[in-house]
């Protein structure tokens, strides 16, 4: 058989990438199968290696002001020559702040802007940039400072790049804004439809889980809006009610700007991994993640791979750590669905022996599908 392999991560327990390694390892040691492995990501962790795994590149390293300002060392990718590939989460993620020391005030998006700066350097005039996992709600100020971006208070003294300078900006100068940007291209993985402002807003929505508020979370929406306004008068745009406007902090306000163009995570990723043409030649796919319910189907990777394997005729079947409850909407999309917990575990035993049950369960497959004649 030709199997595409091609899952999410294990969060917490195994990468995309070794998850897919363990399911290939499996097929080969009971079957003469031809596997390709494609490990897939939404354009949160895991993205760089996920496209990385699959395509001609490199991992460059660099430094950068971290979530706090710090600098912190940390890298981008480059794939096909000119096309950098960002992961927000490694330049001002949440998981790089203290649960104590979050707070938007003291969030930066600076190093984003740093590392599409090096990356233009190198001749990079595309990107792939993925939204998750960010520790800010500067609407994007801080990247667009490092690009050139000037911002002001009301007594015209310069503002620096956190969230609080946000709070006080009068007036901006796009005068100085790195010119290369008129020719650069920006995917953004996006995977919320979040405006910038309001009740469904940046702020309003994911300022808590970043340490806000309630009286911050007021103050943000509203330095947003104004900011927002600003922008869009210069550029004689009108953005910042557009769908994904409010992701990272509205980070991807400020990519709209840019003239980013907002698509799934998922689908961008599996773009960049040709999964379409690797399918088109399989006879079965596998994909997979941590845990599957009924939230898999809203924009998950594995429910564009399962989409991408039915738009071409291909049984595609979902293997992962637990199924949740209201999961039964699953097989509207996969030919079976099946967890990897095959005896009474605690979920830190199952994820201890993730790799072990994961080629076990996946060796019970392929013996299954044998007594049926694939061979």
């Amino acid at each position: 058989m030709n199997i595409i392999v091609a899952p999410d991560s294990f969060k917490g327990s195994l990468s995309a990438t070794e998850v897919a390694m363990t399911i290939k390892n499996a097929l080969e040691e009971i079957a003469e199968d031809t596997v390709t492995i494609k490990p897939m990501a939404d354009g949160g962790e895991g993205t760089i290696e996920a496209i990385l795994s699959s395509t001609n590149g490199n991992a460059v390293s660099v430094s950068t002001s971290g979530p706090l300002g710090n600098p912190i060392d940390t890298y981008y990718a480059i794939i096909d020559e000119n096309i950098a590939v960002i992961e927000t989460a490694l330049h001002a993620g949440i998981i790089q702040v203290k649960e104590e020391d979050r707070d938007p005030n003291l969030t930066t998006t600076y190093g984003i802007g740093e590392a599409i700066l090096d990356a233009l350097e190198r001749g990079c005039s595309s990107f792939i940039i993925g939204l998750g996992g960010s520790a800010t709600n500067d609407g994007g100020l801080g990247m667009l400072q490092a690009l050139g971006l000037e911002a002001y208070d009301e007594d015209g003294k310069k503002l620096g790049p956190f969230g609080q300078d946000l709070l006080n900006i009068h007036s901006i100068n796009l005068s100085k804004l790195d010119p290369r940007l008129k020719n650069t291209h920006f995917q953004i993985a996006c995977d919320v439809d979040n405006p910038l402002c309001g009740d469904n807003g940046a702020s309003a929505i994911y300022g808590p889980q970043k340490g806000a508020t309630d009286e911050q979370i007021t103050h943000f929406d509203d330095a947003l809006d104004y900011f927002a306004n600003l922008i869009e008068k210069e550029f004689n745009i009108n953005v910042k009610n557009t769908p994904g406007a409010g992701a990272a902090g509205g980070l991807g306000f400020a990519f709209l700007v840019l003239n980013g163009q907002l698509e799934s995570g998922a689908s961008l990723v599996a773009k960049a991994i040709q999964l379409k043409k690797a399918i088109t030649n399989a006879d079965l796919v596998i994909t997979g993640e941590g845990k599957s319910d009924e939230q898999t189907l809203f924009g998950k990777a594995p429910s564009h791979v399962a989409d991408l394997s039915q738009q071409y005729g291909k049984p595609c079947l979902l293997l992962s750590g637990s199924l949740g409850e209201n999961n039964e909407r699953l097989r509207e999309k996969f030919a079976g669905c099946f967890s990897i917990t095959n005896r009474p575990l605690s979920l830190q035993e199952c994820m201890k022996n993730s790799k072990t049950l994961l080629s076990e369960q996946t060796k019970q497959i392929r013996t299954l599908i044998s007594y049926f004649g694939v061979r």
